[in-house]
């Protein structure tokens, strides 16, 4: 979540931001970036769609990069059980942002998730 944050407020690409490490991050750390990275402009395409009310650019950016990350791996059908990705980028929100991010974050991601991953 950290280095999609950086990437969003510093308005840097992922990869520019992960070269700028002085430690190369984890592997799991750099599939999941670079998926979300390569899916850029679908992933915030289905937070527009599903975010009812909710401009991308209004959204917290801790939020916004939480929603990314989640959704990243929502698209990766090889990838973790929905509940699991749902229930650990709610824990995220609740951790490093706002009382009411939790609930955006599930709703969001909820509505995602049911388009993505239906049944």
């Amino acid at each position: 979540m950290a280095l999609l944050y950086e990437a969003d407020v510093k308005g840097q690409s992922i990869g520019a931001v992960v070269a700028a490490q002085p430690v190369e991050p984890d592997a799991f750390t750099m599939t999941l970036v670079q998926q979300v990275g390569a899916r850029l402009v679908e992933i915030d395409g289905l937070l527009a769609d599903m975010a009812i009310g909710w401009e991308i650019g209004r959204m917290a950016a801790v939020d916004r990069n939480i929603l990314r990350m989640a959704v990243g791996e929502l698209l990766d059908v090889s990838g973790p059980p929905t509940a699991v990705i749902v229930n650990e980028a709610v824990e995220l929100a609740g951790e490093y942002s706002t009382e009411d991010s939790g609930r955006f974050v599930n709703g969001v991601l909820s509505a995602i998730a049911a388009k993505v991953r239906p049944g």
